[in-house]
């Protein structure tokens, strides 16, 4: 866990200065326990006067370590901001240490309201709210589109769990895992500070896990990418494959070898690249062709 944290904050030190191209706020939001909850708004710096796609993206950090603004400096966010013109909303959830599930998955539950909600203010398009993560946010985000379809409130266009953490039990990649940044043994600790009494039972609930989930109809469409190298290869697959056979357009692009979020780590080398403009490429498909009016 200490070698985690560690590399993570080597990826913050050593990024670039902000540009203008992204201007950035922080607010606060009731949660539904009735306390309060920070969430990071990143904005095109244009100044044009148009509704835009809105994109909910969710931080890693195995449920147990991220902040909000990650989303300003780690991963994917920022381009879709700065080059395509999205309005990204990170949200400030709380990590498992001090509060196991469901307090993440309410959170980032309470920031998808809100923005619908506020989708005038934002200056986002109702009908075209995305949702996305990398690693445990991946996780949240697919958990995310379960909850949101099961409850009926707030419709969700399209999904992004890049590399998500989504299965609570070992899998062919997961177990006896030992590579870096994220490894069997991280991956047992970070789910059982996640889930706490649920952890090793059957009753973990798919909102909690999202490979618990049975049933994958009306799910949003998605995106995501993995490398054979790391823990969670064998779930995301599994995850794409589900939405197909449910008739969910669904898509994964697969690299060899390497390890959990090497798109970040090494965000030059060419498998990186060629993540980051499948993703890219991706995005841009979605915003012309997955809507999802809300109920009125």
């Amino acid at each position: 866990m200490k070698r985690f944290i560690s590399l993570l904050a080597i990826v913050l030190l050593t990024l670039p200065p902000a540009n203008a191209r992204i201007r950035s706020r922080r607010t606060k939001i009731e949660r539904s326990d009735g306390k309060r909850m920070g969430l990071l708004i990143l904005r095109p710096g244009d100044g044009a006067d148009t509704l835009r796609t809105g994109i909910l993206w969710i931080h890693g950090g195995g449920y147990i370590s991220g902040m909000k603004s990650m989303a300003r400096w780690v991963g994917r966010p920022k381009p879709l901001v700065e080059k395509y013109g999205a309005v990204v909303v990170s949200p400030g959830y709380r990590l498992s240490f001090q509060n196991p599930y469901p307090a993440a998955i309410e959170d980032c539950y309470d920031a998808l309201k809100w923005m619908v909600a506020h989708a005038a203010e934002l200056g986002i398009r109702s009908d075209q709210i995305f949702v996305g993560g990398e690693s445990a946010g991946g996780g949240l985000t697919a958990a995310l589109c379960i909850l949101a379809r099961d409850r009926g409130e707030v419709r969700i266009a399209y999904q992004m769990p890049l590399y998500p953490m989504l299965d609570d039990r070992d899998t062919d990649s997961s177990r006896d895992n030992h590579n870096k940044v994220w490894n069997t043994q991280l991956n047992h600790f970070g789910w059982e500070q996640y889930l706490g009494g649920l952890y090793g039972t059957d009753n973990v609930p798919p909102y909690a896990a999202a490979a618990r989930e049975t049933d994958y109809r009306g799910l949003p469409p998605a995106y995501t990418f993995v490398c054979t190298g790391e823990p969670f290869y064998c779930e995301t697959l599994t995850y794409i494959e589900n939405l197909k056979k449910a008739g969910i357009e669904a898509d994964c692009d697969v690299f060899e070898g390497l390890y959990h979020a090497f798109d970040i780590y090494q965000p030059d080398i060419q498998e990186s690249r060629q993540a980051t403009e499948s993703f890219e490429r991706h995005f841009l498909h979605a915003r012309e062709h997955f809507f999802a009016p809300q109920e009125k």
